[in-house]
């Protein structure tokens, strides 16, 4: 595989990480209101393949980190003392790991475009 073949597919495999990652991300922000939803999460791993390190989204992982507990005894799933579970999605954890996905995710198209240009005018080169 040549070298500006490999640079396409690594920037290729951290693309498809990123939109896994913003995928998951939306969810938990669309859901953080939703009781009972538990936060995603979704971890990286390396990859090698014909001789290049890729990267690729794992498994979605649920956070276990504890469900807040709201008080409003007129909610359906309140229990006896007026309590129920909601969501453990921190809105501001959520924002930050879109706009840092957001960012990677730009950075790797630009590494994309760059390694395809260059490849384009190295075929321009050859054909002269």
């Amino acid at each position: 595989m040549g070298d500006f073949s490999k640079s396409l597919e690594v920037t290729a495999s951290a693309l498809r990480a990123q939109a896994a990652r913003l995928r998951h991300v939306s969810e938990n922000i669309s859901n953080a209101d939703t009781p009972g939803y538990r936060r995603k999460t979704v971890p990286f791993e390396a990859v090698h393949k014909d001789g290049a390190d890729l990267v690729q989204a794992g498994r979605v992982r649920l956070d276990q980190s504890k469900l807040s507990r709201i008080y409003d005894p007129g909610h359906p799933l309140a229990d006896e003392s007026g309590h129920y579970q909601g969501s453990n999605v921190d809105l501001m954890i959520e924002i930050a790991d879109a706009r840092e996905a957001q960012r990677s995710y730009e950075a790797n198209l630009k590494m994309f475009d760059q390694a395809r240009q260059m490849s384009s005018s190295l075929m321009e080169l050859l054909r002269k």
